[in-house]
């Protein structure tokens, strides 16, 4: 892969260019799952290719291929730079890049057991174990599991001298039961909805996850729920489960910091954001005890959002992005990182293949260990507590939200009385940061891997990380989402 990057490389310098930076990737993943004691899903898929980026007049041209031939490589650096010339003719002003040194490094992210080793068979009985744990409860309607590995290899060179070779391995695993009774589907899933947990690890995440043993209370849990009673509505203090919290910092922190959004590139497609450039520095986004950072450094933890350099070259940094309630950062690129002041990008750019353009993506964002113990958290006269989400609706500004969660508990003075069904919860988003009133400690802090987020057009699908512990927020709206008319 590093021939064909340097090839890639010297095919688009020489036809002359501001800037130039290419990825050669290849990349391998399986799926296996199984639906109600069959096989569901195998599959393995390869990939390879390379993508070349130009700046030329003062714009970005981009093309890919993977017809990896010198022909093929040759034809892809020529379209990249005629798109660029040809995207000058309609330019409002002059691309600039921030500064940053060039690199020269190799680096693998670290794993136990490498999980393309594991046979596929192997996966299956373990799988069909869980499914057939599952369907022993009555009551269970469909049980689903499933896995899915991938290992990403990508070299980066570009006209700034730097070659950085690097190799993820991620692994996600997880399962659900669902009940159907009285034309009502209740759902539970382990150990997150969705797909499960995913982190950048090998096949010992799947061993650590325990799916065998948590199958019989996830199924017992998913047919109960019918015999529950409603989620109250009315303004409660809320209590989130680390999982709901990681989708929720998702959806109302991670994407509303990206600064390509702020400034626009997303407003056809997914909208743009709140946080304009004026509340940066300014804006009390949440109480005094929420801090949040943007953290691809493998000293964060096994994220989907880990890894030595981003898609520009840029090594991977940790950014304080609420500190102490305040809003104090964006994720930028080289591009975007001038437009707020910062001397360099805090490297944010990736792409999710060789035939996609890099953009601003998440890393891990991640809300920090607070100082409370579990049972202060849990420590209200009357609260609800929600586990594990099971829908969400936020508007294109990521302002006013909505989340549905697959389980609820009525917490009174710190115990659990009764189970609900049906729980939702909404607000708006700097209002429920600042309610926040406990958040717990570092040993019920987990980093969450969400697979699945989109953005782009084309569309990218990219995982990031979200570390978070169970947290308590003061007077939230709760229970309108799935109430009965």
């Amino acid at each position: 892969m590093k021939a064909i990057a340097l090839a890639a490389l010297d095919a688009v310098a020489r036809r002359g260019v501001a800037y130039a930076d290419v990825r050669a990737v290849e990349i391998g993943e399986r799926e296996v799952s199984t639906k109600n004691g069959r096989p569901g899903h195998v599959s393995s898929t390869e990939s390879r290719g390379v993508g070349i980026r130009a700046l030329v007049s003062g714009c970005w041209g981009f093309a890919a291929t993977d017809d990896l031939s010198r022909e093929g490589v040759e034809a892809a650096a020529g379209l990249a730079i005629e798109i660029a010339r040809a995207s000058a003719s309609a330019r409002r002003e002059e691309v600039r890049l921030v500064p940053e040194e060039k690199y020269e490094a190799e680096w693998v992210s670290p794993w136990s057991i490498d999980p393309f080793t594991i046979p596929v068979d192997r996966n299956l009985a373990t799988l069909l174990a869980v499914d057939e744990e599952l369907r022993r409860v009555a009551g269970v309607s469909l049980a689903e599991a499933s896995m899915h590995f991938e290992r990403r290899r990508q070299v980066f060179a570009s006209t700034a001298g730097s070659l950085i070779d690097q190799t993820r391995v991620t692994s996600g695993a997880g399962f659900s039961a669902l009940s159907y009774k009285q034309g009502e589907i209740q759902r539970r899933s382990y150990p997150n909805s969705f797909g499960g947990q995913y982190q950048l690890k090998g096949y010992e995440l799947v061993e650590e996850l325990r799916l065998l043993e948590n199958a019989p209370r996830v199924a017992e849990e998913a047919v109960a729920l019918h015999g529950a009673d409603q989620c109250p509505e009315g303004e409660f203090d809320l209590i989130l489960d680390s999982s709901q919290l990681g989708l929720q910092i998702h959806e109302s922190i991670g994407h509303p910091i990206e600064l390509d959004r702020v400034l626009g590139s997303e407003a056809n497609y997914a909208g743009m954001s709140f946080l304009t450039l004026d509340q940066l520095g300014r804006l009390a986004y949440g109480s005094e005890m929420v801090n949040v950072v943007c953290d691809a450094r493998v000293e964060h933890g096994p994220g989907l959002g880990t890894f030595a350099f981003d898609d520009e070259g840029v090594p991977a940094q940790r950014t304080e992005i609420i500190r102490a309630g305040r809003f104090t950062g964006y994720m930028t690129s080289r591009e975007t990182a001038a437009t707020v002041g910062a001397a360099r990008s805090n490297g944010c750019m990736r792409a999710d293949g060789w035939a996609r353009l890099p953009l601003i993506r998440m890393t891990n964002v991640s809300l920090e260990p607070g100082a409370q113990t579990l049972e202060e958290v849990f420590g209200a006269d009357h609260a609800i507590y929600m586990e594990t989400n099971r829908s969400w609706s936020i508007d294109d500004k990521r302002y006013n939200f909505q989340f549905g969660c697959e389980i609820g508990w009525e917490i009174r003075n710190g115990k659990r009385v009764r189970m609900l069904k049906n729980p939702s919860y909404s607000g708006i988003t700097t209002e429920f940061w600042n309610r926040c009133a406990a958040i717990a400690g570092r040993e019920h802090w987990t980093l969450w891997g969400v697979p699945n987020c989109g953005k782009g057009q084309p569309e990218q699908v990219m995982g990031t990380g979200h570390g978070a512990s169970p947290a308590r927020f003061r007077g939230v709206r709760i229970g309108s989402a799935y109430a009965k008319e």
